[in-house]
């Protein structure tokens, strides 16, 4: 029976996955990096999210970007404190792109909110050797533009802060959502397109998402062969947002693209970030926590994604 297209794509990837490891077993010696975002736990204290990743064999997390005002947000001493206690490192930051700080904003007061939050969390990323910040081109929860200009003021607000990932020696890993909760940069390609625009060398990286890939991309795993070494993290729920193996994604191939364009190695992170099905996720940060939940949620992913490697991995 003819494949079908997306198949035709799968076997493409299948083959070059296969042909590194029969000619460059090496390469496939370092597996890939598993973290997890943990603005999803809600209001939960950091030191028991900490646990729960140290339980489940997961080494890296990434931080809710939660420094909103001066007096706000995860404290560096303390922050540095309960990972290294637990044995977990900072991957990267969770940036949180609202109406209230949007670069692409059409109000100066909100696009140097933004300004002022990225600043924040550049200095609370250095100062716990996160990696990267994630940065959303427009607000999360505003999916309507607010005129044909948005892409030019987003380009050029992020740009005035741009010297500052440089200086800080973190990368801005730019991020594509889905065109139902945000009005521009929904694909690879848009982003690709937007930091071609701003045009820094503080500004150069890739954060992807599965649930926004799976609406927004004809094939996911040629989207990650595109992406590249340009991808710095790759934000991971199963189909129905939920944990990984609850739903019909199709993790070997998705691994196997990942091998592909040499992603298992340092400084790249695949990060669950299982928020559930719905719209607008953001009230979740705020939300009161069911820990045993919490934990099977994080037991069955990690299990899960070590279990699909290391099948492929033979």
């Amino acid at each position: 029976m003819k494949l079908q297209n997306f198949e035709l794509k799968n076997e493409k990837i299948c083959s070059q996955f296969e042909q590194i490891k029969k000619q460059h077993p090496e390469q496939l010696k370092q597996r890939l990096n598993l973290s997890w975002s943990n603005w999803g736990f809600g209001m939960e204290s950091l030191e028991v999210s900490v646990r729960r990743l140290a339980g489940a064999g997961i080494e890296f997390i990434e931080l809710h970007g939660n420094h909103y005002g001066a007096d706000l947000g995860y404290k560096p001493d303390q922050t540095l404190k309960i990972v290294q206690d637990n044995g977990v490192k900072v991957a990267g930051i969770c940036g949180m792109f609202s109406a209230d700080n949007d670069l692409a904003s059409n109000s100066a007061i909100k696009r140097q909110n933004a300004i002022d939050y990225i600043k924040r969390e550049l200095d609370f990323a250095s100062a716990v050797g996160a990696e990267y910040l994630l940065v959303v081109p427009g607000a999360v929860g505003r999916p309507e533009p607010y005129d044909d200009m948005e892409f030019e003021r987003s380009v050029e607000t992020l740009r005035i802060v741009a010297d500052q990932f440089v200086s800080h020696n973190v990368k801005a890993a730019i991020e594509a959502i889905r065109s139902a909760e945000v009005s521009l940069c929904h694909t690879i390609a848009d982003l690709k397109r937007y930091i071609k625009a701003v045009n820094h060398p503080g500004v150069k990286h890739i954060n992807g998402d599965l649930y926004h890939m799976q609406v927004e991309e004809s094939h996911i795993p040629t989207a990650i062969i595109e992406a590249g070494s340009q991808l710095a993290n790759l934000h991971m729920a199963d189909s129905n947002r939920c944990a990984l193996g609850d739903g019909s994604m199709d993790l070997d191939t998705l691994m196997m693209a990942l091998y592909v364009i040499g992603y298992n190695r340092p400084g790249c992170y695949c990060t669950p970030e299982p928020l559930g099905p719905g719209g607008d996720p953001y009230p979740a940060m705020y939300g009161r926590p069911n820990t045993e939940l919490l934990d099977k949620l994080v037991q069955k992913s990690a299990k899960y994604f070590r279990e699909r490697e290391g099948v492929l991995l033979g």
